[in-house]
């Protein structure tokens, strides 16, 4: 298990220094050298460089907590996507799934040694399915993969109270138990991949676009900070909910679902395909919209990447735009 971090350790020092970090110290050929290293030399570098130094100059002094979390600041509305991303995430349910999984498969008729065995291969099929997401996050967008996530478990997690339900009467109404067991299963694995490609990464990726460079370590410890107190609370409840809902836990996850792709569709905006200036730009139309309205802001701009028109924006078909960006 160690030998990942000692991995790690070993290849994090080739990696370039943030540009914004030497930027904002006023070191400017350090800043430089790092544009080169990412992007190459240029004047495309050049401009950048220009565009990075005025900005870290613009943006002053370090922000605090007490101002992230101030509605009448500028920083109170990214903050508040950041928290509600994190409480979406635990509301998602899978959190509760990961832990209490050979229980959930117990509950489909299985035997504790086969759900064991079940878990394991739904562990497997996470871990497969979770490279979607290095393609389409960056080929549709967040929000986009974050909204048809919850759409999915929604649907599996509503079949599997029904599954649950059928298992549980299977005696009664002379059903085998396999017949809805297998489906069961099916519907648990599907919400598994739906999560590891819509929302396990998406809310840490997020906060890093738009908190500008003062606030950017603060606002990702209060992402830390929410998704701890939000996890613990759902997986503390879950078992309790487990022993007086049985099958029915999975309709409360569904509901959850529904919220959570709900808030999202409302009120994420797409930071995907954006620099963190063009981002902001969606924080100051909606404090002049006085909504957090994504389809109100901008005329929806946000709603979607900004893929340019023709045969290398989003008129182009989508595997065409997930095979660039694995290029």
């Amino acid at each position: 298990m160690q030998l990942y971090p000692v991995v790690l350790l070993a290849l994090v020092n080739r990696l370039p220094e943030s540009p914004r970090f030497y930027a904002m110290d006023d070191r400017e050929d350090d800043a430089k050298k790092s544009l080169e290293e990412i992007y190459g030399e240029g004047d495309d570098t050049k401009k950048q460089l220009e565009e990075l130094m005025k900005s870290a100059k613009d943006e002053g002094s370090a922000s605090s907590y007490v101002e992230m979390l101030t509605p009448s600041k500028d920083l109170f509305h990214p903050s508040m996507i950041t928290v509600m991303g994190q409480i979406n995430q635990a509301l998602t349910g899978y959190g509760a799934v990961s832990v209490y999984g050979p229980q959930i498969f117990e509950l489909l008729g299985f035997s504790t040694d086969r759900a064991e065995y079940l878990t394991q291969g739904n562990y497997v099929s996470y871990l497969l399915l979770m490279t979607f997401a290095w393609l389409l996050i960056d080929a549709v967008g967040r929000r986009t993969i974050m909204i048809w996530g919850s759409a999915v478990m929604i649907v599996c997690f509503t079949l599997l109270a029904i599954f649950g339900g059928l298992v549980q009467n299977a005696s009664n109404l002379h059903i085998p138990q396999l017949a809805v067991a297998v489906p069961g299963i099916v519907a648990l694995f599907t919400a598994t991949g739906a999560f590891g490609i819509g929302w396990l990464a998406t809310v840490w990726l997020i906060p890093t676009e738009i908190f500008p460079t003062t606030a950017r370590a603060k606002g990702t410890a209060l992402s830390v900070v929410v998704w701890g107190i939000a996890n613990f609370g759902v997986t503390l409840l879950t078992p309790i909910l487990f022993n007086n809902l049985n099958y029915l836990l999975f309709a409360v996850f569904a509901a959850t679902n529904l919220f959570a792709g709900a808030w999202t569709y409302f009120y994420q905006p797409e930071s995907g395909g954006r620099s963190f200036e063009e981002n902001g730009e969606f924080f100051e139309e909606a404090k002049k919209a006085g909504t957090w309205r994504v389809a109100k802001v901008a005329k929806g701009e946000f709603k979607k990447m900004p893929f340019p028109k023709g045969d290398d924006g989003e008129e182009q078909p989508l595997l065409s735009r997930v095979r660039q960006q694995a290029e």
